[in-house]
């Protein structure tokens, strides 16, 4: 009985390995860039938005695994690094920096950049459609920030520039002068893409993102009224090998 477990076990292991080494074998690899185009939903504790928050060009680049689950319908995980920002004037201006210039001048204005290390996993249909294929996918994203910049210009102080801080509650920010609260590092959203794949196996695809993971602090440990989330659409170029 026991050699019989032995056998199956053994049997099983080896028809495991050999699944996911076929599975692998089908695996393209292929690389990514392209603009993005993204911004700042915000929205104050009584839930009404928080005008002025304007979009601001970044960029993406990075890795992707294309691997078949059934004719025509692949899973894509990625791995990526992603510009994102926002830039912030009148209210939005206001509401990241209240405590330091308020009210703001009609020409003041913050730019926001943040730096982040982004994996989509997303579900890719690819339809024949004349020498290539079409590309329609969706998924979500899971995104950490590295860091990030600001640029203040505001007509009391002029041009101003430094780093943003993040933290997932009020309390937990520092009190260095030279930097800019911000938001959480983690976040969760939804992607949505359509392109067309040539058969010299270059392609090209439109990008949306929806941030699903509100990026605005706790206070003491209680959740936040105000809503601070991100959004982005673009353009990116790719290559499977």
């Amino acid at each position: 009985m026991k050699r019989s477990k032995l056998v199956l076990r053994s049997f099983l292991v080896a028809a495991a390995i050999t699944v996911a080494g076929s599975a692998m074998a089908q695996v393209e690899v292929g690389v990514r860039a392209g603009v993005n185009l993204s911004n700042l939903t915000i929205k104050d504790a009584d839930g009404n938005t928080v005008d002025g928050a304007k979009l601001t060009p970044g960029f993406n680049a990075g890795l992707t695994f294309d691997i078949p689950v059934a004719d025509e319908f692949y899973v894509q995980p990625g791995a990526l690094f992603s510009m994102k920002g926002a830039k912030l004037t009148k209210d939005a201006h206001e509401y990241f920096n209240a405590d330091i210039y308020s009210p703001a001048a009609s020409g003041d204005y913050t730019k926001i950049n943040t730096y982040n290390l982004e994996v989509p996993v997303n579900f890719i249909f690819k339809p024949a459609a004349g020498n290539g294929n079409l590309l329609i996918g969706a998924g979500p994203y899971f995104s950490y920030t590295l860091g990030g910049k600001f640029k203040r210009v505001t007509d009391v102080a002029g041009t101003e520039t430094g780093d943003l801080e993040f933290a997932n509650d009020y309390n937990d920010f520092g009190n260095d002068p030279d930097k800019m609260t911000f938001g959480k590092r983690a976040e969760v959203g939804a992607n949505l893409l359509f392109g067309y794949e040539f058969a010299n196996r270059f392609s090209v695809q439109l990008n949306g993102q929806l941030g699903l993971t509100n990026l605005e602090p706790k206070t003491d440990g209680r959740k936040p009224d105000e809503v601070l989330r991100n959004n982005s659409f673009g353009l990116s170029f790719g290559y499977k090998f």
